[in-house]
């Protein structure tokens, strides 16, 4: 047996007013390792208590796991008092696992002075040390962590590693790109059993969402750019993704913790009056990008990113929940941009980076809702109609910061302002980002590509291509600020964190403004 049998960790997710998702893994026998479809059945006890002593035990129960559910357990803990922080732990043959900490989120009808998130995503294990999660679990002011996808990713050693050279800084386990079940429960398990990881997790409750790398690259619901017929069924490996994320992570699937009932990920969490948080899954309802950057199917009405009942379901939580501040989970970014103008040597190392420019450097990101421009307009429109304001979408995907407003019309943004909601994008934590593709050094080549962007796209206040970090969204009854944090080397593992720039806009405004300082811990 391992040391702990608990040594993947434990973490919480998803919470509510009275409950919170709390997970573990038990390896019961040298032989039950993640993948290996093997180990007895066992019953693992779980606890929830107002202290770390454990003094005062609220909540308690039994889960029984095994081979099946790849001996993970998750649980949902009810009957929890709002906006109250609580310790839980696990327990297995006299062994106890770590101790985790969690919080609920505030009573529904209550109106909190503030929600503090932290946001990360797009965290490639073979590219870097996952220093952010480090420095976002030093913090002690956060309600939840907001990832927002590549919480895994698939690929093999020597693909997609550290800088030009595709380096790996740690080894991808199994040694070969993720293809079934038993591949991707082994390279979740690798990814748990990062001490960074691991730390946050029993530090603060997360609040995930997927995009393709936890599956394959640029997945669509039909198949996915990193996935050929040699490959087997699009539809077994894309099942076996997300059956072992079900498993691995504390998120409620389909409505529920329990394992295998669905594989639903679009939801909604409040926190009292002040946040409603929509969750969006924008890769298994989507059709197939467009092949060609610059095509009229982009505007087809009858092409979707979101599909019809999820798009149907993020309308009605724009506009039919009494809460001030509409926030959106948006795995792949919304804000319109073009690309003329940008100097042709760039183009082909961005596209590289990030998928944003086609070696032609035609303007649109197709794989983004550029290239499905008809749901950005009803959803635009669906804003617009409706009045409705105070609307953050906060994205990842791209390794990039932006600060962006949402033009009603971005044809005529610079001279209306006009605008029906912000955009607020993080960077990666580790993946490689335009300096890391070029070689050059940090604030040199890409000045040029972000001033480029920026002067053909109004609407764009902020880009970085160089950095790596993790951010924090804080929304106050007045305004929501997001803070970038950018780390240091990514191949040291005590890389230190900085604070970069914030962004913020006031209540009622629908427009984001500079702020000379990140909000005070």
């Amino acid at each position: 047996m391992a040391s702990s049998p608990f040594a993947h960790g434990v973490a919480s997710g998803d919470p509510r007013p009275t409950s919170v998702v709390l997970w573990t893994r038990v390896t019961p026998t040298l032989r039950s390792t993640p993948g290996s479809g093997v180990g007895p059945d066992v019953t693992v006890r779980w606890q929830v208590a107002t202290g770390p002593g454990f003094t005062r035990v609220v909540r308690s129960g039994r889960v029984r796991t095994g081979a099946a559910r790849d001996h993970t357990v998750k649980v949902d803990a009810t009957g929890l008092a709002p906006g109250r922080t609580y310790w839980y732990r696990f327990l297995w043959d006299g062994r106890t696992s770590r101790t985790g900490r969690t919080r609920t989120a505030p009573a529904t009808a209550s109106a909190p002075a503030r929600v503090r998130l932290g946001v990360v995503s797009c965290a490639n294990l073979q590219a870097g040390w996952f220093s952010a999660y480090r420095h976002l679990a030093d913090r002690d002011d956060l309600d939840a962590v907001l990832h927002l996808g590549d919480y895994v990713y698939e690929y093999g050693p020597g693909e997609y590693g550290y800088g030009r050279s595709d380096r790996d800084v740690r080894v991808h386990e199994p040694a070969h790109e993720t293809r079934t079940l038993a591949d991707y429960r082994q390279r979740h398990a690798q990814y748990k059993r990062d001490t960074d990881l691991q730390r946050l997790h029993a530090r603060v409750p997360f609040v995930v969402t997927w995009d393709d790398h936890e599956s394959a690259n640029d997945a669509w619901r039909g198949g996915a750019e990193n996935h050929s017929a040699g490959e087997g069924s699009w539809a077994a490996r894309r099942a076996a993704s997300h059956q072992a994320y079900d498993e691995w992570m504390p998120v409620r699937m389909s409505g529920t913790a329990a394992s295998g009932d669905g594989d639903g990920l679009y939801r909604r969490l409040r926190f009292g009056t002040l946040v409603e948080l929509t969750l969006l899954d924008l890769r298994s309802y989507r059709d197939q990008q467009l092949a060609a950057p610059v095509d009229p199917a982009q505007a087809d009405p009858d092409r979707t990113l979101t599909g019809r009942a999820q798009m149907d379901f993020l309308k009605a939580s724009l506009t039919t929940t009494a809460v001030q501040w509409k926030l959106v989970g948006n795995p792949v970014m919304i804000a319109p941009v073009t690309f003329a103008g940008v100097p042709r040597e760039a183009v082909r190392p961005v596209d590289d980076t990030v998928g944003l420019l086609p070696p032609e450097g035609v303007p649109y990101n197709v794989d983004q809702w550029d290239g499905y421009t008809d749901d950005r307009r009803e959803v635009f429109e669906h804003l617009r109609d409706h009045g409705v304001t105070d609307t953050v979408f906060v994205t990842g995907d791209i390794h990039s910061a932006w600060a962006c407003d949402l033009p009603a019309d971005k044809a005529t943004y610079a001279a209306t302002r006009s605008s029906v909601g912000v955009e607020l994008v993080g960077t990666s934590v580790t993946s490689n980002n335009l300096k890391d593709i070029t070689g050059s050094p940090p604030r040199t080549t890409s000045i040029a590509v972000e001033e480029a962007l920026k002067a053909n796209n109004p609407h764009v206040q902020h880009i970085d291509f160089d950095d790596h970090g993790y951010s924090v969204l804080d929304l106050t009854p007045k305004r929501a600020q997001m803070d970038w944090y950018v780390i240091g080397d990514r191949a040291d593992r005590g890389a230190a964190a900085t604070w970069s720039v914030s962004y913020a806009t006031t209540a009622g405004s629908q427009v984001l403004h500079r702020v000379p300082g990140p909000v005070a811990r």
